[in-house]
């Protein structure tokens, strides 16, 4: 994959993002003697800007060229890096058709497992969706269930790592089945890991909780 080239600098406390050849163009200050930004690669123009101390960072699908802030620092935009990492890790894949089929796969191997055995997951729970994925005016709910208290347990199932997404996606299901039925209603996301920002924000919704799962094989000679 060909990642683009971004410059990074702070400006009166904002952190500032630039196409590098365009923000050479207009500050050609910057290039190397005698040399149009036009006229050269941006692996060349990037190299440029690391002698002079910048720092070179890269995500999935970009190439951060960061320039040292007024005590020669770039600390300030280590979370940007993280974010943007993240941020584009989640999107990779997701239009691929074959990611699909695979991860669709998964998951539907996953909803058969969990609804055979839904008490591991949690006890008390009891599936109440008739056995097939339940409607709803935000989607097709994974799996339904009641716990021991008789809230209604809204359960979605990610194969994988389990993206941002996946809060608001809970989020709507939780509220059309509370919208339906009338009924006090819980969150459940499972999945293989869930990123930092998903763990931040499912903490700031009280009935939403995170469960990662995990497979045991077993093999038998033929």
């Amino acid at each position: 994959m060909r990642r683009s080239h971004v410059v990074v600098l702070l400006e009166d406390g904002r952190i500032e993002k630039h196409p590098l050849k365009q923000w050479l163009r207009e500050n050609r200050e910057f290039n190397a003697p005698g040399c149009h930004p036009d006229e050269r690669t941006s692996h060349q123009l990037r190299d440029d800007l690391k002698g002079q101390g910048w720092k070179l960072e890269f995500t999935p699908n970009q190439v951060l060229v960061i320039r040292p802030d007024a005590n020669g620092h770039t600390a300030y935009a280590d979370e940007l890096v993280k974010l943007q990492d993240e941020e584009e890790a989640e999107e990779l894949g997701i239009d691929e058709d074959e990611s699909l089929e695979v991860t669709f796969g998964l998951e539907k191997d996953l909803q058969a497992a969990l609804r055979g055995n839904i008490e591991r997951l949690e006890q008390g729970l009891v599936v109440v969706d008739g056995g097939s994925e339940r409607s709803t005016r935000a989607g097709r709910l994974d799996i339904l269930a009641r716990d021991d208290d008789g809230s209604l347990v809204v359960i979605e199932l990610k194969a994988g790592r389990a993206t941002s997404r996946s809060i608001a996606q809970v989020l709507s299901y939780m509220s059309a089945v509370e919208e339906k039925d009338g009924k006090s209603v819980r969150g459940l996301i499972v999945a293989g890991a869930f990123s930092d920002r998903v763990i931040l924000a499912a903490r700031a919704v009280p009935n939403l909780d995170l469960v990662t799962y995990s497979f045991q094989f077993s093999f038998s000679a033929i």
